[in-house]
């Protein structure tokens, strides 16, 4: 049991102090707006009492895929590049439909 417990710890201080750096501070950064999209997601549903997917959903979606693709692509991770890219094309694809045809409504 020690020497699993001790293994785990050797690979969270590889993880997380070792292989830290300003790419991974990016890497951070880049999740916490992705994550803030979910956040105002929310407080605009329940303000509204339903569900409705505010425009500043689509921007911290782009905002926080750039920064995440740019993570991905440094870290050359095939998986990680193709989701990012596919979710930017959605994500800027909506923002064309919102600004064609005004602003989206709440339903």
């Amino acid at each position: 049991m020690t020497d699993t417990v001790s293994m785990f710890s050797n690979y969270l201080y590889d993880v997380f102090v070792t292989k830290f750096d300003g790419w991974v501070i990016l890497g951070f950064a880049a999740q916490a707006l992705f994550t803030m999209r979910f956040v105002v997601q929310w407080i605009a549903s329940e303000r509204a009492r339903k569900s409705v997917i505010p425009v500043a959903f689509w921007f911290f979606s782009i905002g926080g895929g750039v920064l995440l693709l740019a993570y991905a692509l440094y870290r050359r991770d095939p998986v990680f590049i193709a989701g990012q890219a596919l979710g930017l094309v959605v994500y800027f694809r909506n923002l064309y439909f919102i600004m064609l045809n005004g602003r989206q409504s709440s339903t």
